[in-house]
């Protein structure tokens, strides 16, 4: 009597836990009613072993002892055969999910290389296109002759009208000059002459 309170409290334990379990999202109701069944069916068995043997005597097997036993391989054969279908599935996912990221990481190379091709093909474009200069005007009104740049930024070194040198930055205009505000009149006056 003792050993049948122990299996019906690990049989409702099981129950419980399977129902309770926050993993049976995944689980298909057929199962879930396959497996609610199946203990309900221990359950009975342990409380009724009487009926099992009279059950098993009908079916052609001696005792209910051979007929438990029995339906226990099969429960097994079927858990086992689950396991190794949803182990495949997960493999074949897995799978999938690295040839797509394969795919995928190919792609932005490709990607990558095709940016850096026209990056560089328009880096000499505007190379070729910036013209070179070799004189700058200061803001004294002095004029610096000298090697002249590409326009990347590079340092050029020149004499200057009063025959000091003078350094700049190529590609960086020299400083405005101030608006004269009797420039007009001066312009006038010397068309006058």
């Amino acid at each position: 009597m003792i050993l049948q309170i122990v299996l019906v409290l690990a049989a409702v334990a099981a129950l419980v836990y399977f129902v309770r379990s926050g993993q049976n999202v995944g689980i298909r109701a057929g199962k879930r009613l396959a497996f609610g069944a199946f203990v309900l069916v221990n359950i009975y068995a342990v409380l009724r072993p009487n009926d099992v043997t009279w059950v098993a005597r009908h079916l052609g097997i001696g005792r209910g002892t051979d007929l438990v036993v029995y339906l226990l391989v099969v429960a097994v054969v079927f858990g086992m055969l689950n396991s190794y279908l949803r182990d495949r599935e997960i493999s074949q996912h897995l799978t999938n999910l690295a040839r797509q990221l394969a795919i995928r990481d190919a792609e932005l190379a490709r990607r990558e290389d095709e940016l850096a091709a026209r990056l560089d093909q328009t880096a000499t474009v505007v190379r070729t296109e910036v013209p070179v200069a070799s004189t700058v005007t200061g803001a004294n009104g002095t004029t610096a002759h000298g090697a002249g740049t590409n326009g990347a930024g590079v340092h050029h070194t020149g004499t200057n009208d009063t025959g000091t040198n003078d350094t700049g930055t190529a590609g960086t205009p020299p400083p405005a000059d101030p608006p004269d505000p009797a420039a007009p009149a001066r312009a006038e006056r010397a068309a006058g002459e």
